[in-house]
């Protein structure tokens, strides 16, 4: 068994059973492929894959358990590579980061410009995606380290470290009756086209139960993944729009009034999802805390070490989270 074999059938499975593909991404050929798949499984004694004629039709379910330990021999390889690295020099390396779009957009830019005048021997890689794809990519082991609100609580095997709170704010054009409100309410809300995040994303969870709570049907009219989307189609009339309040950007968005809706719907809690057995490195520790404050190194070497979920929150229950 080589650990060539068992990239191969890694990659295969994450690129839906297209080899050809597989080829392409990892720089070799198709045949090459096949052929390693087929001696990795003649010497199993069992099928990794079911065929119809040439082609994968399926992940068999010993295919299955071995594509999955394979996942895991890859990444302690990785964490191998990585610890050489860490004695050889701890300020620099590549540093692979999933989140959303409000993150990036909102949250990160200044961290990220420090970070690399601190670590310019960083390589900093940023990957954007749905909080489904983000979470999935540091599950997988594709990323170091995944940025969201939603979506990371779905993989058990994701260390959670909670960041910071954040709420939401209504934006509406000036000359809109909102505008004029001096308290705004969910039923004023209601009576309104709704313009917010796509379902799933960046906090909309809470924004639907507060709705639901107050046995209230929200007219929502359009969705979209980005803030910046959702403010044009507010200025084009489309509705109202309800993002986080990061986004609302007093001098870029100077045609627009932003209504505090933090006391209609609950907190929301952006973390940093790590799978369990990454080995973190120092230049690594020191992007978490200057993202997070009080996520220290010991702190966070305490979370990666607990035995379940539940000890990782009971670590953070008397620590007071910055609000964004």
């Amino acid at each position: 068994m080589k650990l060539q074999q068992l990239r191969y059938i890694w990659e295969v499975a994450r690129h839906d059973l297209n080899v050809s593909a597989t080829a392409q991404s990892l720089y070799t050929s198709q045949p090459g492929v096949s052929k390693q798949i087929r001696l990795l499984e003649d010497e199993l004694g069992v099928e990794v894959f079911a065929r119809s004629g040439k082609h994968l039709t399926h992940v068999t379910p010993a295919g299955e358990k071995i594509i999955e330990l394979a996942g895991e021999i890859l990444n302690q390889t990785q964490n191998i590579k990585r610890v050489a690295k860490e004695f050889s020099d701890e300020r620099k390396g590549s540093l692979d980061i999933a989140t959303t779009h409000t993150q990036a957009r909102y949250a990160l830019p200044n961290i990220i410009h420090e970070y690399m005048e601190s670590y310019p021997e960083v390589t900093l890689h940023m990957h954007q995606g749905t909080p489904m794809q983000i979470a999935e990519m540091a599950n997988d082991g594709v990323v170091d380290f995944a940025i969201a609100t939603e979506a990371l609580e779905q993989f058990g095997n994701l260390v959670m470290l909670p960041c910071y709170t954040w709420n939401r704010s209504v934006v509406v054009p000036k000359d809109h009756p909102l505008a004029q409100v001096d308290v705004l309410t969910l039923e004023a809300l209601a009576s309104y086209p709704i313009v917010t995040y796509v379902f799933g994303f960046t906090g909309r969870s809470q924004l639907d139960q507060a709705f639901l709570d107050a046995e209230l049907e929200p007219n929502v009219v359009f969705t979209a993944a980005d803030s910046d989307v959702i403010k044009t189609y507010v200025r084009l009339g489309l509705g109202v729009g309800i993002v986080a309040s990061m986004a609302y950007d007093a001098s870029q968005d100077a045609d627009l009034v932003a209504l505090d809706a933090s006391h209609l719907f609950a907190d929301s809690c952006t973390k940093i999802g790590i799978r369990s057995n990454t080995f973190i490195r120092g230049y690594m520790y020191k992007f978490i805390e200057s993202f997070a404050p009080h996520l220290t190194k010991d702190l966070v070497i305490e979370a990666m070490e607990a035995p379940n979920r539940q000890d990782v929150d009971a670590l953070f229950q008397g620590i007071v989270l910055p609000r964004f």
